[in-house]
């Protein structure tokens, strides 16, 4: 008797300033191949919350692990970008076995310890989205278009401060044994994997997944909007290794 794998629901995070709008064009193009996707905004990113700025990493994961329990039965596949690996990290530190694969879009497993902004101050509350000429400084706009930033800064929601400033804290080793994609856009795969080698501690976590490929995808930090069919492509596949 013949047992059919069943399809995972694929739920995309995007990073920093950033809510489930970002993954517009990348939504249209999974639901075409039939795909399982939903794009979800994480606390303190909904800029109708008036409480937005007081959220935390630890609200940020409860509220991914609150998906995943919608998804019934269905495997599971996040997919994170960019500062979306803090949260995602601790998600899969606490509930290893709900998480069927993470898929990575120029991001990585945050280790124990990482805090994202601790130069922050505490007298600040969030941190709006910088100009365009200091963002560029700190990951590559590559591909992106007039049209594709003016949107961005209008549709931009201040990163709230508790998340910038919280330490994450691991101690759950099984998070490494999760099945792992590495989408590689601003820097190859093997560049990422000779930090690795090098024991490079931005890539620490990395040397310890006991699974993982990588997809190349050369472009900017924001693939969703630069190469929207080729990153739901890459996705696609990633999400069907283990089907």
């Amino acid at each position: 008797m013949t047992t059919t794998k069943r399809s995972p629901s694929i739920i995309l995070i995007a990073g920093h300033w950033l809510g489930a709008w970002a993954w517009d064009e990348v939504l249209e193009h999974l639901q075409t191949d039939h795909s399982s996707a939903i794009a979800m905004t994480l606390p303190g990113l909904d800029a109708d919350d008036p409480a937005r700025a007081t959220k935390t990493l630890d609200d940020q994961a409860e509220a991914i692990l609150g998906v995943i329990s919608q998804q019934g039965d269905q495997p599971v596949v996040l997919v994170a970008h960019s500062g979306a690996n803090a949260p995602v990290s601790l998600v899969m530190d606490r509930h290893p076995e709900l998480v069927h694969r993470v898929v990575w879009v120029d991001s990585g497993p945050v280790a124990t310890g990482n805090v994202t902004a601790p130069d922050f101050s505490v007298e600040l509350n969030e941190l709006p989205l910088p100009s365009f000429d200091v963002l560029a400084q700190q990951a590559s706009l590559e591909g992106l278009s007039a049209e594709v930033l003016e949107r961005f800064r209008a549709l931009a929601v201040p990163e709230p401060g508790p998340v910038l400033r919280q330490p994450v804290e691991l101690t759950n080793e099984a998070r490494s044994s999760i099945p792992t994609t590495l989408v590689c856009c601003s820097i190859s795969s093997k560049q990422v994997m000779e930090l690795v080698e090098a024991g490079h501690p931005v890539f620490a976590e990395v040397a310890n997944l006991e699974r993982l490929d990588s997809i190349d995808l050369p472009t900017g930090h924001w693939p969703m909007w630069s190469r929207p069919l080729d990153l739901s492509n890459a996705i696609h596949s990633a999400a069907s290794l283990d089907n």
